[in-house]
């Protein structure tokens, strides 16, 4: 085996080696023109990509983020900014669940920031964010709603993969939202669990041995008239409330199947009908 020296200064110390590191950003501008949501602007920059399938016919864009690292480890950096202007609707997923590998100490850290202009509406519906043992995540999320824009937004988590045997020992997830509606703040939330996690979900009070969950936030003027609507198909696998202008719902399930199979029909409702994304058919 081949063993390299480490770097040397002139005075004979070793320089500290910073390990590569996945870092990527994007940028998307949709506007109105010719009575239709058209794509306005499109940045990619370093592991992010993003892909635009046609839509189907009388629905709006749709696109695709992808991290072509594979993963989220230690130290990387992912910022997404999604711009939709007044009077224009759009739909932004990802390409599959987001992995978080274990660190040697860093957090993975990801900054996504939406702006809706009124009238328009804005679907913001990632896969899954798998969590692997070891992993550390700081995510945040930071909305910007004008007039009456409409908002979908959903992310979810698996502790581990319940089909391969996982569980989650040690590890970080810090989940920070934050939603405005012309300037004022309307939804603030910061969801942090560290440690044992698989331990601290095990409590009655958090998922009770669930090892899948997702918060899905509909901000629209009057969330109140799909209420009922929504618990009754979340069922007894999670709960839902509106007030001041959103709806929160919170779902908890045992493993990622199980949470799809609830939120499929939970996001379908909220869209009024607008399919899903093309990459959400399992």
């Amino acid at each position: 085996m081949i063993v390299f020296p480490a770097p040397q200064v002139s005075d004979g110390s070793a320089v500290p080696v910073r390990m590569q590191r996945a870092e990527g950003a994007a940028r998307l501008v949709f506007h109105r023109r010719h009575g239709a949501t058209r794509l306005k602007t499109l940045y990619q920059e370093g592991c992010v990509k993003i892909r635009l399938p046609g839509p189907l016919p009388g629905f709006s864009p749709e696109a695709i983020l992808i991290n072509t690292a594979g993963g989220l480890a230690g130290g990387d950096r992912i910022a997404t900014e999604i711009e939709a202007a007044g009077a224009t609707s759009a739909t932004i997923t990802t390409q599959a669940c987001e992995r978080v590998y274990r660190s040697t100490g860093e957090a993975a850290l990801v900054t996504n920031r939406l702006a809706v202009g009124a009238g328009g509406c804005l679907a913001w519906l990632p896969q899954e964010t798998i969590l692997f043992d070891g992993g550390r995540l700081s995510r945040r999320l930071e909305v910007d709603l004008e007039g009456d824009a409409e908002l979908v937004a959903m992310e979810a988590v698996l502790f581990g993969r319940a089909a391969m045997g996982e569980t989650v020992t040690h590890g970080v997830l810090h989940d920070r939202w934050r939603i405005r509606r012309d300037g004022r703040l309307v939804f603030a939330e910061d969801f942090r669990v560290s440690g044992d996690i698989a331990a601290r979900l095990a409590r009655p009070a958090a998922l009770s041995g669930c090892a899948a969950m997702a918060t899905v936030l509909y901000a629209t003027p009057e969330p109140e008239r799909l209420l009922e609507a929504v618990r009754a198909s979340i069922g007894t696998a999670g709960g839902a409330s509106a007030w001041d202008g959103k709806l929160l719902v919170r779902l908890a399930a045992a493993s990622g199947l199980l949470l799809r199979q609830r939120l499929e029909p939970l996001l379908s409702l909220l869209l009024s009908g607008r399919p899903l994304p093309k990459v959400w058919q399992l």
